[in-house]
């Protein structure tokens, strides 16, 4: 027994987002766009790329200490090809966004060095941060702004209403003015953000989603799903697989049948909680 649900978050269009981002962009240096380390194509706006034109763009790949450090590596090692810096972080723990501050200097090395030749040593670099609810924009700003949230106002050049934040003397942010929305073309995009809790269980089907990350999870890491939940027989299909964990868990019902929906919620949540293992759900070779 398999199934495939169609998966629709954050109903509306992107026109207004898309005026107020193209209203600022005058005044921003780079942008830097949060993604989900774990599945880098899913969690981002495939518009972005057309809307901020040739600014830099540098990609912070948070949640990376739940991620496959290989497939992070590989990822970083594709965008760097394609000339965009990215960096892996987790926000929750801190790692990795000590490289921030550097990675924007460096990205925007020219743009110093043209305010030092005009005599403007002291203006700030400005980076607009960017992203799809859930990804963990805002707690990349506040880690990143840390007791230096102040808003930055009355500053000539700066858009009333707008939320600014200094991080020190050389950089200053700006959250996103409007909000960037997945779009759900592809089943799998919807798909994705459902496996990391970015989309509520209370609109799906818990059972036919943990039975599709099963599929995934059985052909691109079964030593992880037998480490976690012992010998499986990855021959049969995802109902039958999902059965066998709910019976190796205990979960069982009257007749002698699994508690499929008690073994789905379990699986997901021990996915999501990354005791199965660190899981990368996409691929920078498969996305290249």
């Amino acid at each position: 027994m398999s199934g495939e649900q169609t998966i629709q978050w954050f109903p509306g269009h992107m026109a207004k987002t898309k005026r107020r981002i193209k209203e600022i962009l005058p005044l921003i240096d780079a942008v830097a766009e949060v993604v989900d380390a774990r599945i880098p194509v899913s969690s981002r706006n495939p518009d972005l790329a057309e809307i901020i034109g040739d600014k830099p763009r540098i990609i912070i790949l948070n949640k990376c200490d739940m991620a496959d450090p290989k497939v992070t590596a590989d990822w970083i090692a594709f965008y760097k090809e394609k000339g965009i810096t990215a960096i892996g972080v987790d926000c929750k723990t801190g790692k990795g966004l000590n490289k921030f501050k550097d990675t924007v200097k460096t990205a925007l090395a020219y743009k110093l060095q043209q305010y030092a030749e005009k005599g403007m040593a002291g203006k700030p670099l400005r980076v607009m941060v960017v992203g799809i609810p859930n990804v963990g924009k805002s707690s990349f700003i506040n880690k990143i702004a840390g007791n230096g949230r102040a808003k930055v106002e009355n500053r000539p050049g700066v858009t009333r209403g707008n939320q600014w934040f200094t991080v020190d003397k050389q950089l200053e942010l700006l959250d996103t003015p409007g909000v960037l929305w997945p779009k759900f073309e592809d089943k799998t995009v919807g798909e994705r953000l459902a496996f990391t809790g970015a989309v509520k269980d209370t609109i799906i089907d818990v059972e036919l989603l943990a039975m599709r990350l099963l599929e995934i999870l059985s052909e691109d890491y079964p030593e992880l799903l037998t480490s976690r939940y012992g010998q499986l027989d990855f021959g049969c299909d995802s109902y039958d697989l999902l059965c066998q964990i709910g019976k190796k868990r205990g979960m069982m019902i009257r007749g002698g049948e699994t508690d499929t929906e008690r073994a789905a919620n379990m699986l997901l949540e021990e996915y999501r909680n990354c005791k199965i293992g660190f899981i990368s759900l996409e691929g920078a070779k498969e996305n290249a």
